[in-house]
């Protein structure tokens, strides 16, 4: 009997290592061998149902064009069920070598799974033929990416801008966009102006009719002399190529296809201001300014106040300059000025007004002068230094307190003679009493019992607390659960940390928001599609404008990823995520 149930142990131990040893995970390319000017195929397959918490490979040799994508083949033949799930990404090489891409993660009962590595080897730029009917070809000459410059030979502190523009022919369809690579701006302060309404309009590019939109516009200010670098801006597209074919109803047939392609980098000579000529007290400030110190009232009372507003007003580098700071007597108390800037930006550059706003309070009777201020910046269209001065303002104190006088007999000091008494030491102690520091033996005292049984008291609440983490851990589903719903924190933070950076925004916000589903409604991430979610929301009493409003979400995440977009609008994305889970959490 006893070897009956021994045979039955070995058996069932070696069927289930026989079962986690079918999990595969691999990963899979569509050529080893590539031009650094191609792309390739990775696919990380997993045959098992009920893997989750997918984690991709750094790919930090790489940029991804396209993807991720999944797709998941299930199928049934002569009784035996075979299922796969598939992990899709298209990537671009960034530079010559040989790379090696790490393995993926997935989750699997508990455990996690890796797939093997893959190396690629990246050669210089392969030539593409030139072949009219070439998709490639087409979407080359079709798609252009153009970044305008207002000025090539600025002076340092002097504005310009950058417009990118993409120009897409008329014989094509473009069916998504997203921008791989953001251009940089080294040696210049820059700041982007927000593009309201990225909408197609009709114009020419080499003098042949195009669509045309504008996706980005800076502005830029160089701070140093010398050779500047504006670096292009990259974008992947998707793009219908016409075949030259009809179907049966005579619509032309187009090829879908992704390709990649950037601006061309723009080299800013910058001029040094000149010396010559240059006043002692120059900021930096460069433009076209006015300068003037005007006093709220120039009649008043003692200890009433009085405000001095210093301000330049004008276009140019107001981020990069300070204003001239006012001279006052030592009779006129004078607080910590109040900055004030209203300062808008467009394409003509920094235009408006910056200003200090001192409050002075004079102390004494009497007429007092605040110096001129001088205001000096550089004017670059007339190529030269300008100068303003403002008028010293004469503040005349009606009525108050005199100015004390500096040989003011009081403050004059009188010696006085030391007397000696009977009572000089009356505080200095002569007796002293002294008490012991331990009134009671530690020996059987309280205190003593206490930390005695205080060991046998430990081993039951220690076997307790054993045991509830004992439940704890063999509670797979709860933990599982807890385990999602700390993701899908985890995961909001992360994308509140990437806000600016589009696709690892929204990858963070699109896992949150899965892991939340995971969390609160028991499903796993390949039950989730919209009508699932919507089914079961429903089903939890959640009403319908709320549901609509969470598939909404769902839905910017995965279309925003891959379409230009701006930084307020992932803010906007971010602060909705947030709402609709909470709203959601408060039915759950």
């Amino acid at each position: 009997m006893k070897m009956t149930k021994f045979y039955i142990l070995t058996i069932l131990l070696f069927t289930t290592q026989v079962m986690l040893a079918q999990v595969e995970f691999k990963t899979t390319v569509s050529k080893n061998k590539l031009g650094v000017n191609q792309r390739f195929r990775i696919e990380f397959t997993v045959n098992k149902q009920g893997a989750d918490n997918f984690e991709p490979p750094s790919f930090a040799n790489f940029n991804i064009v396209g993807g991720p994508s999944s797709s998941v083949n299930q199928s049934w033949i002569n009784g035996k069920v075979t299922y796969s799930q598939a992990y899709i990404y298209v990537v671009a090489p960034k530079k010559i070598g040989e790379f090696t891409i790490e393995p993926a993660k997935i989750e699997y009962k508990g455990k996690i799974v890796q797939s093997n590595t893959v190396k690629i080897t990246v050669t210089k730029e392969v030539e593409i033929p030139k072949d009219p009917n070439n998709p490639n070809y087409i979407a080359q000459q079709s798609i252009h990416l153009v970044a305008e410059v207002s000025k090539l030979n600025p002076y340092v502190g002097e504005g310009i801008y950058v417009v990118y523009k993409l120009y897409v022919s008329e014989n094509i369809s473009l069916n998504g966009s997203r921008v791989s690579e953001s251009p940089q701006y080294k040696g210049f302060w820059n700041q982007d102006i927000d593009v309201k309404q990225v909408n197609f309009k009709r114009g020419k590019y080499n003098g042949e009719n195009y669509r045309y939109v504008i996706l980005k516009k800076a502005v830029l200010i160089p701070q140093r002399s010398g050779k500047l670098i504006i670096e292009p801006i990259k974008m992947d597209f998707s793009v219908g190529i016409p075949t030259g074919r009809g179907d049966f109803f005579g619509n032309m047939i187009t090829r879908n296809i992704n390709y990649s392609t950037k601006s061309t980098v723009k080299t800013i000579h910058v001029k040094a201001l000149p010396e010559e000529g240059k006043p002692i007290d120059f900021s930096g400030a460069v433009g076209e300014f006015n300068f003037k110190v005007l006093a709220n009232k120039n009649v008043l009372k003692a200890n009433e106040a009085a405000q001095i507003n210093v301000e330049v007003s004008g276009r140019g580098n107001f981020k990069l300059f300070e204003i001239p700071k006012i001279t006052t007597p030592t009779e006129l108390e004078v607080y910590t000025p109040e900055h004030k800037e209203q300062v808008t930006t467009s394409l003509s550059g920094l235009r408006g007004s910056i200003a200090d706003l001192y409050t002075v309070v004079p102390q004494f009777k009497g007429k007092y002068k605040i110096p001129e201020v001088a205001f000096s910046y550089f004017n670059p269209k007339e190529k030269k230094y300008v100068t303003i001065t403002s008028e010293a303002i004469i503040v005349d104190v009606t009525e108050g307190k005199e100015v004390p006088l500096a040989n003011n007999n009081n403050n004059i000091l009188e010696k006085k003679q030391v007397v000696s008494s009977s009572n000089n030491f009356r505080f200095i102690a002569l007796k002293t009493t002294f008490k012991p520091t331990i009134e009671e033996d530690f020996f059987k005292s309280t205190l003593f019992y206490i930390l005695l049984l205080l060991p046998f008291l430990a081993i039951p609440i220690g076997i307790i607390i054993g045991n509830k983490r004992a439940k704890r851990a063999g509670d797979i589903f709860g933990n599982k659960i807890r385990k999602a719903d700390k993701l899908a924190r985890k995961y909001l933070s992360e994308a509140k940390k990437q806000l600016g950076n589009q696709e690892a925004f929204y990858v963070a916000l699109e896992k949150a928001l899965h892991n939340f589903l995971k969390a609160k409604l028991y499903v796993e991430t390949s039950e989730i599609s919209q009508e699932r979610i919507a089914e079961i929301l429903k089903n939890k009493k959640v009403k319908a404008s709320t549901i609509e409003e969470f598939i909404k979400v769902l839905n910017n995440c995965d279309f925003a990823r891959y379409t230009p977009t701006t930084s307020v609008t992932m803010q906007q994305d971010f602060e909705n995520a947030k709402n609709i889970i909470t709203k959601i959490d408060t039915y759950l």
